[in-house]
């Protein structure tokens, strides 16, 4: 959140709030490690995906405080570690506070093609949608 921050505070310096539409993601990413710049490749995944290689591999999701997000990390039959960063309702509703904080028009979801009950059971919480 910190970096997510520091974009925000530049762009409402440049541009009215009223005009911002917040992305946010909707998925998450699969990296095997170690991690190498420029070498190492994660693997997008859906967050329902992210939440299933959990399950399969009796791994414990954790939530990062710093940047509000969940993660876990397992150990895949070839041997090779990974740590999944993804996103769920309290990610989400982390960002989506960011809307009402900076008085934006509103919020885009990025794939929106990867359905995930915990995004939409939030947004018809939180939101009137018609």
């Amino acid at each position: 959140m910190p970096s997510v921050r520091a974009v925000l505070n530049y762009a409402v310096t440049e541009i009215p709030p009223a005009k911002i539409f917040l992305g946010l993601s909707n998925y998450g990413y699969d990296w095997p490690l170690p991690f190498v710049k420029g070498t190492t490749r994660a693997e997008s995944i859906s967050n329902k995906r992210a939440i299933e290689l959990a399950v399969q591999y009796g791994s414990v999701i954790q939530y990062d405080e710093t940047s509000q997000a969940p993660y876990f990390n397992y150990t895949d039959a070839g041997g090779t570690e990974h740590v999944v960063w993804f996103e769920d309702a309290r990610s989400l509703s982390a960002r989506l506070d960011l809307i009402a904080e900076y008085g934006f028009q509103g919020a885009g979801i990025w794939n929106v093609m990867r359905p995930f009950s915990q995004l939409y059971l939030l947004m018809n919480a939180l939101y009137n949608i018609f």
